[in-house]
C-alpha cells in the first residue's frame, strides 16, 4: 500500500512541476491512504522526485517509512487530513497565484469554473512557513473550499484525490492568471450570488464535467 502511495506523491510532484506551479524545492505534496500519508521530504527538487523522496507517517507525525525528514509543512497537511475528508493536499509557490496572494484578501469569482472550489477563494493571513500558526490559519482560510491562499507565499488546494487536488492548483492558477490580465484592462466584474446560485443549478441539472452519453432524441 505505501510503495502505491509514494508512487503516486512523486508522479503528483513531478506533474505539478511540469506545469510550473512547484519550482525548486519550493512546495510539497501528500496523500493519505487508511491511516498513512505519503509527503514530499523537505529539501527535494520536487521536478525530479522519485518514491525514495516521499516520507510516510502516521497521523500523529510518527515517521514509519523512509530515509528522508518529511516536509516542514506537515502540520499544516496533517491538521487538513484531521478536519476534512480530503484525501490529498498540493501546496505550491504557483506564479500568479502567489502575486494574487502578494495583494488580495480574497480572489472573487469573476468566472463560474471558480465555483467548482467553492467559491471566492480566501487569502490566509501572513504567518512564517512551517508554523502552528500558519497551519491554522491555512486550515480556517480551507473552510468549506478546495483551495486556498497564503499571505505573501502561495497556494494550497485539496482534493478527494491526488488528481483531484491536482487538477484544483491547477484551476486556481488559471484563475489568478485570469484575474491578473482581467485586471490589466480594467475593474474585473464579480458576479452576483445570484449569478453564482444560478450556476450551480445548471451544473446539477446538466451533470456538468461529467461524460454524458449522446442521446439522439
Amino acid at each position: 500500500m505505501t510503495v502505491l502511495l509514494r508512487e503516486q506523491v512523486a508522479e503528483a510532484a513531478r506533474r505539478l512541476a511540469h506545469e510550473g506551479l512547484l519550482v525548486g524545492t519550493a512546495g510539497n505534496v501528500s496523500a493519505r491512504s487508511g491511516d498513512r500519508v505519503g509527503i514530499t521530504a523537505s529539501g527535494v527538487v520536487l521536478a525530479g522526485c522519485r518514491p525514495d523522496d516521499v516520507t510516510v507517517v502516521t497521523p500523529t507525525g510518527e515517521v514509519v517509512e523512509g530515509e528522508l525528514a518529511p516536509s516542514s509543512e506537515l502540520s499544516l497537511h496533517l491538521g487538513v487530513y484531521a478536519d476534512t475528508e480530503a484525501a490529498a493536499l498540493v501546496h505550491t509557490h504557483a506564479p500568479y497565484s502567489t502575486a494574487v496572494a502578494c495583494v488580495l484578501e480574497e480572489l472573487p469569482v469573476i468566472h463560474y469554473q471558480q465555483l467548482l472550489l467553492g467559491g471566492a477563494v480566501r487569502v490566509a493571513p501572513y504567518a512564517t512557513f512551517g508554523t502552528p500558526e500558519l497551519a491554522t490559519t491555512v486550515r480556517e482560510a480551507l473552510a468549506g473550499r478546495q483551495a486556498a491562499l497564503m499571505a505573501s507565499h502561495g497556494s494550497v488546494a485539496v482534493g478527494a484525490s491526488l488528481s483531484a487536488a491536482t487538477d484544483n492548483a491547477l484551476l486556481l492558477e488559471w484563475l489568478a492568471a485570469l484575474y491578473h490580465r482581467a485586471s490589466a484592462l480594467g475593474t474585473p466584474k464579480v458576479l452576483t450570488q445570484d449569478e453564482q446560485d444560478d450556476v450551480v443549478r445548471q451544473a446539477m441539472s446538466r451533470n456538468y464535467g461529467t461524460p454524458q452519453e449522446f442521446d439522439p432524441q
